[in-house]
């Protein structure tokens, strides 16, 4: 990858070597006590495109998550698995979507099949609270869940000390009752309570932060190191926003999502995120021109961007309140801090010329209260996912690139570094396992423990140049996909094969499925072979 002067003033790149927890070489052989083990956030942002941070090349102010790649490392190629539950469910444990039982999305039924799509974290994983929890560690988690609806899989029975949050998916941000649809019920959780949050004083970004950092004030009393899980429901829809944050934003996207791609894709540039030889991805076919848009168009789509980015403001103001309660402590030191997004920009519920969102637009309901229901829909969700193509669920890059920033002052000497090395979501508890010398176990209340799936990151930390990490596969209600080194093969649901190769055409522009059928068919089997293996559909 060529290199570009940073914004940032981001360093040189790093290239990590990366083991996995199972054969972890330079564990010690006497642990020098609990108190020396780091503390360890980890921030998931929900729905947020690649390119939807300033240090990603945004628009879109986010001065402390930037300000956590400026003293820590940025990813360029990290990956997620498209979608909140998958991706929620191989974080949590270490393994690929289908072996934790979440190869698709949540079951609420009472009878509940066994499997790669339970929709329930399975018994045969391990959540990183219930690893942490063997090296004397307190945990807690304040946000969404939605790796299992129903007891005995919600948080406090998985690991968890403490917890606060929405058990379910995509909610109402200031009343929780208000669903998408007629009984559809969402789940509010303190610790193993069914909880329903006052709806004059509720917002859902700000109690998610109020009670993280309530919970860091909790870990200050305890002789323990403390786990802290901060999923955050934005910007996923409804957009819902505070009117504060809406007015900041509001006339700054009439330029449209055309020259607001391109924008992007220059700072991204600029700031060595992407590589020069990657053209822009081709506006989506299905998106109009910004041009063809009436003036009335205009104005409702820069309104639904607005609240989009107000969402992550904050977003962002929220990270840096728990930052500085911190500092507070003088925890930040020796505190890893990771954050990422779940997915890709999400195009569902287009809204030009579309009546199906009722009073949005109809003059009963403020546009982003709690009163409206609505998504940016695909042509922001174009612009989130800059400069790749195709959005959340899918397995193109737009899909699963995510955003990654570590951070762990003690540790990272190189601050403000790009690393180009690929990684996987899955590679995050093996990372953690290594970093807190706990041992992954073979064997969980009585259960058979599936062995890890990813590799340790630690040895990037640690300024290693040597690569070890370079197979990844993707499954998700058909779209489907296996990276092997530079080349990756990747398909939508129920269509053909397409090859890529990624290190030449990050933004997948030219389909060499027909002049590499050897690549092809390599990569082929290796999917097939994992796939029946993990009881993959």
């Amino acid at each position: 990858m060529k290199k570009h002067v940073n914004l940032l003033a981001l360093s040189a790149v790093l290239i990590p070597a990366q083991f996995s927890c199972s054969s972890i070489s330079n564990k010690q052989e006497n642990p020098t006590g609990d108190l020396e083990r780091p503390n360890i956030i980890i921030i998931l942002a929900d729905d947020m495109g690649y390119s939807d941070l300033g240090c990603y090349g945004s628009e879109i102010p986010t001065p402390n998550i930037d300000k956590l790649a400026a003293e820590g490392i940025l990813f360029t190629q990290f990956y997620n698995a498209a979608r909140c539950c998958p991706t929620r469910a191989a974080l949590l444990t270490g393994l690929y979507p289908h072996q934790a039982g979440m190869g698709a999305m949540v079951n609420t039924q009472a009878e509940k099949p066994k499997g790669a799509y339970q929709g329930y974290l399975s018994d045969n994983s391990v959540t990183i609270a219930e690893v942490l929890k063997l090296g004397n560690y307190y945990t807690a988690a304040s946000g969404k869940w939605h790796v299992g609806e129903e007891r005995p899989y919600w948080p406090t029975d998985r690991g968890f000390d403490n917890y606060y949050g929405l058990i379910s998916g995509a909610a109402n941000y200031f009343d929780i009752t208000k669903a998408k649809a007629p009984g559809v019920k969402r789940h509010f959780a303190i610790d193993s309570t069914e909880f329903l949050p006052d709806k004059e004083t509720f917002y859902m970004t700000d109690a998610i932060t109020e009670n993280a950092v309530k919970f860091l004030q909790k870990a200050e009393t305890k002789d323990q190191p403390f786990f802290l899980y901060l999923p955050y429901t934005a910007p996923h829809w409804p957009l819902h926003a505070r009117q504060e944050d809406i007015e900041k934003y509001k006339g700054k996207y009439m330029k449209g999502w055309d020259v607001l791609r391109k924008e992007r894709y220059e700072r991204m540039l600029g700031l060595g995120i992407i590589d020069d030889s990657w053209p822009l991805s081709d506006r989506d076919p299905k998106i109009m021109p910004w041009e063809d848009l009436s003036e009335e168009q205009k104005a409702k789509s820069d309104l639904l961007m607005a609240i989009y980015a107000a969402q992550i403001d904050r977003l962002d103001s929220g990270i840096g309140e728990v930052l500085a309660q911190l500092d507070a402590m003088g925890k930040s030191e020796n505190t890893l801090i990771i954050f990422l997004s779940d997915n890709g920009g999400c195009e569902e519920y287009e809204i030009l010329g579309s009546d199906f969102w009722g009073n949005f637009w109809d003059g009963t309901a403020v546009p982003g209260s709690g009163e409206s229901f609505h998504s940016y829909g695909a042509a922001w969700a174009n612009l989130s996912d800059t400069p790749f193509r195709l959005y959340k669920k899918r397995i193109h890059e737009g899909g699963i690139s995510t955003p990654l920033i570590v951070r762990w002052p003690d540790k990272i000497k190189s601050k403000g570094s790009i690393n180009n090395q690929p990684g996987h979501i899955i590679d995050i508890m093996a990372t953690i396992c290594d970093i807190t010398n706990i041992d992954y176990p073979e064997t969980y209340n009585n259960n058979n423990i599936k062995p890890l799936a990813g590799k340790s990151l630690l040895p990037l930390l640690e300024g290693e140049e040597n690569i070890d990490n370079d197979l990844f596969f993707w499954e998700h209600i058909g779209n489907r996909a296996v990276r092997h080194g530079d080349w990756k093969l990747v398909a939508k649901s129920k269509e053909a094969w397409e090859l890529y190769n990624i290190k030449l055409d990050r933004t997948e522009m030219n389909n060499l499925i027909g002049s590499e059928p050897e690549i092809a068919g390599k990569l082929e089997a290796e999917y097939n072979a994992w796939a029946e293996e993990n009881g993959v559909k």
